[in-house]
């Protein structure tokens, strides 16, 4: 697949909408995460039931780039973690955790204005 090719946007109507309503709602729960930090995990199981019944390829995209940000930061929060359990290596942590959430927040922010924009994210950037 070209990385450069348009993406169209799925024709309009109640099942288009749909599945632009979940990524949305997506979006939203994963926003939300700073606040309380369960949110996103219901997000991450919304993008995983939906993205298989997703038509469009551009809503999928958008549920591969929010599954990838849960899945890359569970990762690192787990590596952090761990970093915190050395004495020597707690300043390390808490920069890894910094970086972590301007990252997350990044992920966040940039899939949510693309999404707005009816543009893909990820690999069909």
């Amino acid at each position: 697949m070209n990385p450069n090719a348009e993406v169209e946007p799925a024709a309009p109507g109640p099942a288009g909408a749909n599945e632009r309503n979940w990524v949305l709602l997506a979006y939203i729960l994963y926003a939300l995460a700073p606040l309380n930090g369960v949110t996103a995990v219901a997000g991450v199981i919304i993008n995983h039931l939906k993205i298989d019944g997703c038509a469009d390829p551009l809503l999928r995209s958008h549920h591969r780039w929010l599954k990838r940000t849960f899945w890359f930061f569970v990762l690192w929060a787990v590596v952090i973690g761990l970093l915190h359990l050395t004495i020597v290596l707690i300043p390390l942590a808490w920069l890894g955790g910094a970086a972590l959430g301007v990252w997350y927040l990044y992920r966040v922010i940039r899939g949510a204005i693309n999404f707005s924009e009816r543009r893909p994210v990820g690999a069909l950037d």
